[in-house]
């Protein structure tokens, strides 16, 4: 039995030395789930609409910084978008995330990158801005991530 201890403990080391990281893989997991809500998001900005698709990805208790402004909650992002009244012909968004995080919990996450938006108003007239966003997603009760901050 003594000389069987020491190979139990070696074993034991060997074996536990082995096994992969359960907290990196998560992460790494979580990561390409963000990923993918900012694809599918932006993807849904362009086909169905800016408005739609910040209504869709935006949790509850979402906030959006506007013109130096605070619009918080779902209900006041949606009375945003419907206030929004112009002249324009066309308005195109479109964004990927340059970067990716998620709090080792797997609650938070955020990204941040470029975006570019472009607007064509009545005359024709094209104007392409370019700036950095900066968006903070929350899981869900029901497990799908929402963004909480943009």
């Amino acid at each position: 039995m003594k000389k069987l201890l020491p190979l139990i403990i070696l074993a034991s080391i060997l074996f536990c030395s082995c096994s992969n990281n359960p907290e990196k893989t998560s992460i790494e997991e979580w990561k390409k789930e963000i990923v993918k809500m900012e694809r599918d998001f932006a993807d849904m900005a362009v086909k169905e609409g800016i408005a739609k698709a910040f209504l869709t990805f935006a949790a509850d208790e979402a906030v959006l910084m506007r013109n130096n402004s605070l619009i918080i909650g779902k209900e006041s992002i949606q009375k945003h978008f419907e206030n929004q009244k112009s002249s324009l012909k066309d308005v195109k968004l479109t964004w990927k995330p340059d970067f990716v995080d998620v709090a080792s919990s797997g609650d938070l996450a955020y990204t941040y990158g470029k975006y570019e938006l472009t607007v064509t108003d009545s005359l024709d007239n094209e104007n392409v801005s370019e700036g950095i966003f900066h968006t903070v997603w929350k899981k869900q009760a029901d497990g799908s991530w929402k963004f909480v901050w943009d």
